[in-house]
């Protein structure tokens, strides 16, 4: 099995190069994302689908890469769990990601740092109401709505 550094080592190869809508270092967002997941509770399976929660769907790993990795079946399941589909409407992905244990835990994480309000200011207005509009919705599909501007943490007994 690959180690937690080793998933990062192909994280940050495999999105070298790409930047956020900020034109930050898009490692940057992947390490965010599973200090996050951590920091929620989250075990090793789900930090390194942290790490690569954004490989497939964005054309840095191909699903045949992830088929044949040396990680767990659950963490090949989170990572494909919280890869948006083409022409997939938000309410199945939402679904999908419920459905999966310990996918809720790394897409809370996922949708904290996209909606951080530092990470939105460098953005210009449409699209920072655009995007904050897209992850409050996702996170009303999700059940993350209570608790304040982040929803409640997901916790062990509801990973």
């Amino acid at each position: 099995m690959l180690t937690l550094t080793e998933v990062e080592a192909v994280a940050r190869a495999a999105h070298e190069g790409q930047t956020d809508k900020a034109g930050r270092p898009y490692a940057e967002h992947l390490r965010a994302v599973a200090d996050g997941v951590r920091a929620r509770g989250g075990d090793d399976e789900q930090v390194a689908a942290g790490w690569l929660h954004d490989s497939v769907e964005d054309d840095a790993l191909s699903r045949e890469w992830l088929s044949g990795a040396a990680l767990s079946r659950r963490t090949k399941d989170i990572v494909l769990a919280v890869t948006k589909r083409a022409g997939e409407d938000p309410e199945a992905y939402a679904r999908r990601i419920l459905e999966t244990p310990g996918a809720l835990l790394v897409k809370e994480a996922d949708l904290a740092h996209n909606a951080d309000p530092e990470r939105l200011a460098v953005l210009d207005a449409p699209v920072r109401r655009r995007l904050t509009e897209k992850y409050v919705r996702m996170r009303a599909l999700l059940g993350l709505t209570d608790g304040g501007p982040e929803g409640p943490a997901v916790t062990a007994a509801t990973r």
